[in-house]
């Protein structure tokens, strides 16, 4: 982004579409974070992946006993009360009421501690699905997602593009606009001072000067107000462009160019909607829910798991850290899930994807219906477009002519002001009108390319 903005800041810095567009493919804030979402997108794949691939574990316990557990036994020479003697019969002149005296004490509370003081535990837990059909059709909703991810980055540069053509138009659009009214306004001001002279040698009436003067002065409202248009237009292309406010460049061209090629467009116009970027988004939808249904069926499966663990245990009494004996041990298991009953929730979890589906499928139906009808008016309203350029071309032909002959006439004589200051606003009027029409043609093919996705994204890299 920097070494792309960096040269522009110079003022004779003349821009094309092409560049423009370039620029905004490159350092867009949107485009990046569509392309960082794929990234996120394909780390997820490889986090699915992971889970099939072994998982070793590492861990640790210390463990310090507070009061140890007492332990009775029932014996001949230790009988806890209640226990009863070695016959099943207990009573108050058998082994039963002897226990207190041989255990040295009262009503069993003679039994004896176990435990050490200091318990550890470290360890290594390894594990890896041998069967996981859930895992293994996730893998594919993954692709899913990857591609949607991918779609989503294209159809966000495909509306860049419409953006900062339409930006790019409107540019132009007020930089010819704002042509025209400063003719207007400059045929106004040189009428003023033809009647200011004419005034000062007594040709004029002071009427005549105050009457040209309130028309010259009509016209620096509109002017200002296209100036103004002008830098709000540059504005939202430096926006689109990601560039900062100051950096000062112009672009390229006029709106009258784009007449010359317009009707080999117009004839060549392709109705094809296959890359509409709604359309495949649709249909990678239907896939990864296509998808999402096959891991819902996955969970009637069985599963199986290998597992290892290989850990060593001490114990000692005191300190912790002295007298420690490590003992390993270690396990290896196989681990067979087999779902009986959860209460119907893989049922209804398949069922809810299913009917997804359906809705989804109904929806392409709507969609496709819907794309294919605007296909139809954006060529309609293309072509109506290219018939009105026609017009209003030569309509500006016929007010410059009439103008002219006007200009004429008032030199010599044979026309008055207001003759020839009407043929000036018609002139105007065709003038604007004519670059509006072309403007509409161009936003209107923007868009058209837009509905069908086909714009040359490799032509801008």
């Amino acid at each position: 982004m920097v070494s792309v903005v960096t040269g522009l800041n110079a003022a004779d810095t003349v821009l094309t579409l092409d560049d423009c567009l370039r620029i905004a493919l490159d350092s867009n804030p949107s485009i990046k974070v569509a392309d960082m979402e794929v990234e996120r997108v394909d780390y997820s794949k490889k986090e699915t992946i992971g889970r099939l691939l072994p998982s070793l574990d590492f861990s640790g316990s210390y463990g310090r006993t507070l009061a140890k557990q007492t332990m009775y036994m029932n014996t001949d020479d230790f009988k806890f009360p209640g226990m009863g003697d070695d016959t099943g019969e207990g009573g108050e002149g058998g082994a039963e009421a002897d226990a207190p005296s041989r255990a040295g004490g009262k009503g069993g509370q003679n039994g004896f501690k176990v435990g050490l003081d200091n318990s550890f535990n470290l360890g290594f837990n390894a594990s890896m699905p041998l069967i996981a059909p859930q895992l293994w059709k996730s893998l594919k909703l993954s692709d899913t997602q990857i591609l949607q991810s991918v779609e989503q980055a294209r159809a966000s540069r495909i509306n860049l593009v419409n953006q900062v053509k339409n930006a790019y138009y409107t540019l132009l659009l007020a930089k010819d606009s704002k042509k025209v009214i400063q003719q207007s306004y400059d045929m106004a001001n040189l009428t003023h001072q033809t009647y200011v002279k004419q005034h000062s040698l007594g040709a004029a009436s002071e009427y005549d000067v105050l009457r040209t003067s309130v028309a010259l002065k009509n016209v620096e409202p509109e002017l200002l107000q296209a100036d103004i248009a002008v830098k709000q237009a540059m504005l939202q292309l430096k926006i689109l462009m990601g560039m900062d406010a100051s950096v000062d460049f112009d672009i390229a061209g006029e709106l009258a160019e784009y007449q010359d090629t317009m009707y080999y467009d117009a004839m060549s116009i392709d109705r094809n909607y296959s890359e509409n970027s709604d359309l495949k988004l649709n249909e990678l939808t239907i896939q990864s829910l296509d998808n999402a249904l096959e891991v819902q069926k996955m969970a009637w499966i069985p599963t199986l798991a290998l597992g290892a663990n290989y850990s060593w245990t001490s114990m000692n009494n005191g300190n912790p850290f002295k007298n420690l004996i490590w003992n390993p041990y270690s396990m290896l298991s196989l681990n067979l899930s087999i779902p009986i009953f959860q209460g119907g929730q893989r049922y209804f979890k398949q069922k809810q994807a299913q009917l997804q589906l359906e809705e989804m499928r109904y929806q392409r139906e709507n969609l496709e219906r819907n794309v294919a009808m605007q296909v139809d008016l954006a060529v309609d309203n293309i072509q109506k477009n290219v018939k009105q350029i026609s017009s209003c071309a030569e309509s500006v032909g016929q007010a410059e002519r009439a103008h002219s002959i006007m200009e004429k006439s008032f030199a010599i004589g044979s026309a008055s002001y207001l003759d020839l200051r009407d043929s000036e606003l018609a002139l105007t009027r065709a003038r604007l009108t004519y670059y509006q029409s072309i403007y509409n043609y161009l936003v209107a093919q923007s868009s058209l390319e837009l509905l069908l996705g086909n714009a040359p994204l490799d032509n801008w890299k």
